[in-house]
């Protein structure tokens, strides 16, 4: 098995509206020196067999059409880590 993440961020040029109230917070609770926070959501798919390429076309097929709206997001898929089951 192994973990293919999608990191899930709106665009550059879209207004984070969550961002911006944790980056105005910051101060207030003591964390200085942040000059930005963008917020984003992150899927981590467990996946049986291997992730060939064959493999990470459907996990980009899927973010495309149903983790991400491409609108107004960007998104990543990356490969995190092979998991081992136990015993074997």
């Amino acid at each position: 098995m192994a973990r293919v993440v999608v990191d899930v961020m709106l665009k550059p040029e879209i207004l984070d509206p969550q961002g911006q109230a944790v980056q105005r917070a910051l101060p207030r609770l003591g964390f200085e020196g942040v000059s930005d926070v963008r917020q984003g959501k992150r899927f981590e798919l467990e996946v049986d067999g291997p992730v060939d390429d064959a493999a990470l076309a459907r996990i980009h097929e899927l973010a495309e059409s149903f983790l991400a709206n491409t609108v107004i997001e960007d998104f990543t898929v990356k490969v995190e880590e092979e998991m081992v089951e136990a015993g074997k």
